[in-house]
């Protein structure tokens, strides 16, 4: 009753056009879906750019595009339990797909590497997982337009051999490097990706807390290993600040560089057309430059 009282209100009216309607909660799903459809479907992030994604609050407008899509993409876990009650009013014209049921799975895991009791869900930094997404919200989208059905599989042919390139590439740039560890001085979303590629890491703080503030004991630990270990780079994440990255810093010669951890992207990265395989494009120059 609350979603239907929600959507009769004010003229958040959504068109519902002839395009296949694709609706994704996050950016890596928006741009998987973009590099198949091309120019035929409409698709549309719910978490606007620059938005945080922590933030968010469902619109009644949200709620109407979500029910009038042929598509909904969502990544699942604790930060999308608001989609659950979402789902109870939507048709079941509307295909939905929840990314958690075609990941591999890992555990969470403390600053100081000790495995936690939940899934981490951060399950786009591994490659490995994005090419098992790509194909499924491809065979997705066939089903529901199969007059581009050739259209579709070309593009998804493209995009899969452009991540297994890129795959290839972050493997060889782990494998040619001096192995050093990879510092992060900020919450820490990519232990899929450096369990992926058997990187060593430290960092601020677990996955995507709430907490701002290190304790001195971290930040103490942070500046001695980075310092110690002569490590070249150290990381702050995408839409984050970098001021704990420079007290890190301070005593060594270490470079600050961010790492896309692809949550979200600002407004101005939108305007310039960036994708998921550009900004991870540019994570793996910056690796390269840290892992010496």
């Amino acid at each position: 009753m609350a979603i239907a009282a929600l959507c009769s209100c004010g003229d958040d009216t959504v068109v519902k056009t002839d395009k296949l309607s694709i609706v994704t909660t996050i950016f890596p799903y928006y741009s998987f879906a973009k590099e198949i459809t091309g120019d035929k479907a409409e698709v549309t992030q719910l978490i606007s750019p620059g938005a945080e994604i922590h933030d968010f609050e469902l619109t009644p407008k949200d709620i109407l595009r979500i029910q009038n899509a042929d598509i909904f993409i969502y990544n699942g876990g604790e930060s999308d339990e608001w989609v659950e009650d979402i789902l109870k009013s939507i048709s079941s014209d509307v295909k939905i797909l929840c990314m958690f049921d075609y990941a591999d799975l890992i555990y969470e895991e403390d600053i100081d590497h000790n495995k936690g009791d939940e899934y981490d869900e951060h399950i786009w930094t591994s490659l490995s997982n994005d090419k098992k997404f790509v194909k499924t919200i491809s065979g997705e989208i066939i089903n529901k337009d199969k007059n581009n059905k050739e259209y579709y599989q070309s593009n998804t042919k493209a995009y899969l051999n452009r991540l297994n390139k890129l795959d290839e590439d972050f493997k060889s740039a782990v494998k040619n490097s001096a192995n050093m560890p990879m510092v992060v001085a900020d919450r820490f979303p990519l232990l899929y990706f450096v369990k992926e590629y058997g990187i060593k890491y430290e960092s601020a703080f677990p996955g995507c807390t709430s907490e701002t503030q290190p304790s001195i004991k971290t930040v103490t630990k942070l500046i001695d290993y980075t310092r110690n270990n002569n490590v070249p780079v150290v990381f702050h994440i995408d839409n984050s600040s970098d001021s704990l990255a420079k007290t890190i810093c301070e005593d060594s010669n270490a470079k600050i560089k961010t790492f896309y951890s692809l949550h979200n992207i600002t407004s101005e990265q939108s305007k310039q057309g960036a994708t998921f395989m550009s900004l991870f494009e540019q994570n793996l120059k910056s690796l390269k430059e840290a892992l010496g």
